[in-house]
C-alpha cells in the first residue's frame, strides 16, 4: 500500500475511532437520548471527516517533501477511512438498547485500534503490546473525560 494512503488510513481511522468514541460517551452520559446520539455520530462523522481530510491536506502541503498526488491520496483517504469508521458506530445504536449500544461500540473501537496498531507494530518491528497499551491508554482517557463531562453538563445544564 503506498505510503501516502497508509497515512491517511492510519489518521483517519484513530481519529474516527477516539473522536467518535467520546462523543458517544459524552452525549450518552449527558443525554441518554438514542436520537441525540445517532444525530452526534451522523454529524460527527461529516463534518469530522471533512475537518481532518482538510487539516492532513494542509499538513501535507506545508511539508515541501510530498507530491500533489500524494497529498491528495492522503487527504481523500482519511476522509473516507474517517467518515466510514465512524458511520459504523451506528449499527449498534440502531439495533441495542443504548447502554449495550455504547458498550458494544466501545468494544468495536478498542478492537479496531488493537488491529491497526498490531499491523503497524509489526510493520515497523516493534513491540506490539507497547504501542497497543498506550493507543488504547489514550483512547480510554478521551472515554472517561468525556463521560464525566457529559455528566457535569447534565448536571449544569439538565
Amino acid at each position: 500500500m503506498k505510503r501516502s494512503i497508509r497515512t491517511g488510513l492510519s489518521f483517519g481511522l484513530t481519529s474516527g475511532v477516539i473522536t467518535t468514541l467520546g462523543l458517544i460517551v459524552g452525549l450518552d452520559s449527558a443525554t441518554n437520548s438514542r436520537l441525540v446520539v445517532l444525530g452526534g455520530i451522523i454529524t460527527i462523522a461529516i463534518a469530522d471527516a471533512l475537518s481532518d481530510s482538510l487539516s492532513m491536506h494542509v499538513s501535507q502541503e506545508s511539508e515541501s517533501k510530498h507530491s500533489k498526488k500524494e497529498i491528495w491520496e492522503s487527504t481523500i483517504a482519511t476522509f473516507i477511512t474517517k467518515l466510514l469508521f465512524a458511520l459504523t458506530f451506528i449499527i449498534p445504536v440502531l439495533i441495542l438498547s443504548l447502554r449495550m449500544a455504547v458498550i458494544t461500540d466501545i468494544a468495536w473501537g478498542f478492537l479496531l485500534l488493537i488491529i491497526l496498531n498490531y499491523k503497524i507494530a509489526k510493520r515497523e518491528r516493534i513491540n506490539p503490546i507497547k504501542v497497543i497499551s498506550s493507543h488504547l491508554t489514550i483512547a480510554l482517557l478521551v472515554i472517561i473525560i468525556t463521560y464525566f463531562l457529559g455528566k457535569g453538563i447534565a448536571i449544569a445544564f439538565g
